[in-house]
C-alpha cells in the first residue's frame, strides 16, 4: 500500500482503555483489572509478558492472527478493554483513536490503489462527544475519535468522490493509512466507475437504498449489539433532574366527571385488559406446551388471508393481514422462537411461518441460543431464562419501499401493537408473558445469517407457564 513519502507512515497501536490495568498473576499469567473485576487471560511467552506494560501507551498492532501479542489483544478486545491509536510513532501524537463498538472487531489497514476513488458514506456523521470530535456510522463496527484537525479537513473533502492521488495534493493530508482504516470501517466506500451519484447510493449493498439515515441510526443505536454505549436502567440522569410524577397534575379548567356515565359492568374485553400483567417468573416444573404455543401464535400472529390490492398511488401489491393492525398493510414483522423448555418441542431456534402456521427449525450455534436466552433473563431481572423467547424481526423494505421519513418509527408502532396482542392472548390463555426491553441485533444476525439492515430484531417477549404469585400490578 503506497504511503506519503514526506513523513513516516502511520501505524496502529493497541492500548488499554482508561481504568484498565494488566498485571502478571501468581500463576505467571496475565490478569486484567477493571471496574472492580479481574479476568485472567492465561500464560503467554516471556516477550509478550515483558511488553504488557507497553499497553498503557500502545503496542504495535498488525492484526496477524498467528502473532501471540495479537492473540492477547484479541482476548482483551472480547471484553471491550482495548482501543487502537493511529500515530506515526509510539510516543507521537494520535491522528485518530479507534474505539471498537463490537467485540469481534479488529481494525485493518487494507490495500488501496492510488487511483481508487473514495467518498464518504451517507450514513457517516461527525459530532461532539464531551471534549472530543467523533466520526461514526450505524454501518461501522467502530467509532473514530478525531485527534488531529487534518483528519476533519480530509473528511470534508470526501463529500464527493476523490482518488488517493488527488487527496495527496492537500497540504495537510493525514496519510493513506487513515483512508485504509476508514474504508475498512465502512465510513468510506468506493463508488466505482459510472456509479449512481444519487443521494441514496447503494454503497455496494442494494438493501441500503431504502434506508433513511436517521432510521438506520435509530435501529443501530437504540438496541444492543452494534455500539458500546451504556444502555438499560442505569439512571444516568438521576443526579440532574427529579423523576416526573407518575400522574400528571390536572389542568386548571372545568372537569366533566365521567364516572357518572358508567351504567354497565365492564365488558369481557375490558376485563381482559385489566388482567394483563408482565410475569417474569416461570414454573420450571410445568413448562409451556407446544399446543399452547400453537394456540398463542394462531390467535395473535397467523395470516388471516392473502389478497392483492391496488392503491390509487401505487401498483398492485399483495397483502397478508394478521390479527393486529399494520400501517399500509405492510405486515413486515416475523416471529422467531428461542426455545429453552417447551413440552413437545425440542430446545432450539425456530421461525414461525405465519402462512403455513408451522415452526421451522433453524440450525444455529448452541452458545448463541444460550446467550440470547440469558440476555433476556438479565433484561427482565428474572431468576431463570424464559421457557420461550419470541423475537420480532422486521423485513424493513416492506415499510420503507412505500414510506419515507418515518418508516422505522412505523415499524416500532407495529411492534407495540403485536406486543399487546401477544400479551392479551397470553392473558386469555392464562399463561405468562413479559416484554423484554432490549435485544442484541448483532446476535440475531449471527443466528439467522441475515444482515441487520435487511431483516433485523426489533422486539422481544418471553412466554411460559407463569408462577401466579408474581402476577402483580407492579410486575410491569
Amino acid at each position: 500500500m503506497p504511503s506519503d513519502t514526506s513523513q513516516p507512515p502511520a501505524r496502529l497501536f493497541a492500548r488499554l482503555n482508561p481504568g484498565v490495568t494488566l498485571e502478571r498473576n501468581a500463576a505467571g499469567g496475565l490478569t486484567a483489572l477493571f471496574d472492580g473485576r479481574s479476568v485472567e487471560f492465561g500464560k503467554f511467552g516471556a516477550d509478550v509478558t515483558e511488553r504488557a506494560a507497553d499497553f498503557d501507551t500502545g503496542v504495535a498492532f498488525d492484526g496477524e492472527p498467528d502473532d501471540e501479542m495479537s492473540e492477547l489483544v484479541r482476548r482483551l478486545a472480547l471484553y471491550g478493554l482495548v482501543e487502537y491509536r493511529l500515530a506515526r510513532a509510539p510516543s507521537g501524537p494520535d491522528l485518530i483513536v479507534v474505539e471498537p463498538q463490537m467485540r469481534d472487531y479488529a481494525p485493518r489497514m487494507i490495500e488501496i490503489d492510488e487511483d481508487c476513488a473514495l467518498t464518504l458514506s451517507r450514513f457517516a456523521y461527525m459530532r461532539r462527544r464531551g471534549a472530543d470530535m467523533v466520526l461514526e456510522s450505524p454501518r461501522a463496527c467502530a467509532l473514530f475519535r478525531l485527534c488531529d484537525p487534518s483528519v476533519a479537513a480530509m473528511i470534508a473533502h470526501l463529500s464527493e468522490a476523490r482518488t488517493v492521488r488527488e487527496l495527496r495534493d492537500s497540504a495537510d493530508f493525514p496519510g493513506v493509512e487513515l483512508l485504509a482504516l476508514l474504508l475498512d470501517g465502512e465510513i468510506l466506500f468506493t463508488p466505482g466507475p459510472g456509479a449512481d451519484k444519487a443521494l441514496r447510493a447503494a454503497e455496494g449493498d442494494e438493501d441500503l437504498v431504502l434506508w433513511d439515515f436517521h432510521d438506520l441510526l435509530f435501529h443501530a443505536r437504540s438496541t444492543n449489539g452494534r455500539h458500546a454505549n451504556p444502555s438499560g436502567g442505569i439512571y444516568a440522569h438521576a443526579h440532574l433532574a427529579a423523576l416526573p410524577p407518575a400522574v400528571r397534575p390536572s389542568w386548571p379548567g372545568p372537569a366533566i366527571d365521567l364516572k357518572t356515565l358508567e351504567t354497565a359492568p365492564p365488558s369481557a374485553f375490558a376485563t381482559l385488559l385489566r388482567r394483563r400483567r408482565s410475569i417474569r417468573v416461570f414454573d420450571e416444573q410445568r413448562p409451556i406446551t407446544l399446543t399452547e404455543v400453537a394456540r398463542l401464535l394462531d390467535g395473535a400472529a397467523r395470516i388471516i388471508s392473502r389478497k392483492r390490492k391496488t392503491d390509487e398511488d401505487e401498483d398492485e401489491s399483495e397483502v397478508a393481514p394478521r390479527p393486529y393492525p399494520s400501517g399500509g398493510a405492510s405486515y413486515e414483522l416475523e416471529l422467531y422462537l428461542a426455545v429453552d423448555r417447551c413440552e413437545g418441542l425440542a430446545r432450539g431456534f425456530y421461525h414461525y411461518d405465519a402462512n403455513q402456521h408451522a415452526l421451522v427449525l433453524i440450525e444455529t450455534n448452541a452458545h448463541w441460543l444460550t446467550a440470547m436466552l440469558e440476555d433476556a433473563q438479565f433484561a427482565m431481572g428474572a431468576p431463570a431464562v424464559p421457557q420461550v423467547l419470541m423475537t420480532m424481526s422486521a423485513r424493513f423494505s416492506r415499510v420503507s419501499w412505500k414510506y419515507s421519513g418515518f418508516a422505522y418509527a412505523l415499524v416500532l408502532k407495529h411492534v407495540g401493537v403485536l406486543m399487546q396482542t401477544l400479551y392479551l392472548m397470553a392473558t386469555e390463555m392464562e399463561i405468562g408473558a413479559c416484554a423484554v426491553g432490549v435485544g442484541d441485533i448483532d446476535l440475531f444476525a449471527k443466528m439467522t445469517g441475515l444482515a441487520f439492515h435487511v431483516e433485523g430484531s426489533v422486539g422481544q417477549i418471553a412466554i411460559g407457564r407463569g408462577v401466579q404469585s408474581d402476577s402483580t400490578p407492579l410486575a410491569d
